[in-house]
């Protein structure tokens, strides 16, 4: 018997400038760059990157209950998706959960 998967549709991008906050303080300013997809069965699943100095998200990297903030009043929690992360890169991958938009017409096409 063929196992079935539903349908992966892409619900656009989420882009701009945040606020990236820990426990609700304030860390750093970062821009992000997230796609939106929605699979029946999961809801709506986010990933894509932050952008900082690169002493910024090496002081971030690895660590837990982080948030970004954006300009719209979102808040999106927010985990790193790879395992290390260069010393001079000034962006980072992310997987990215939370106060996410459901509907696609809040998703820029």
């Amino acid at each position: 018997m063929a196992y079935k998967t539903t349908p992966l549709r892409h619900l656009g991008n989420l882009s701009g400038l945040g606020a990236v906050q820990q426990h609700g303080k304030e860390i750093a300013r970062a821009s992000y760059d997230f796609d939106g997809y929605y699979r029946e069965r999961v809801g709506v699943t986010c990933n894509g990157e932050i952008q900082a100095p690169p002493e910024v998200l090496q002081q971030l990297f690895g660590q837990t209950d982080l948030q970004l903030l954006t300009a719209q009043g979102r808040l999106l929690d927010f985990n790193f998706s790879d395992k290390a992360l260069p010393a001079e890169s000034d962006v980072a991958h992310v997987d990215v959960t939370g106060n996410l938009p459901v509907a696609p017409d809040d998703w820029s096409h």
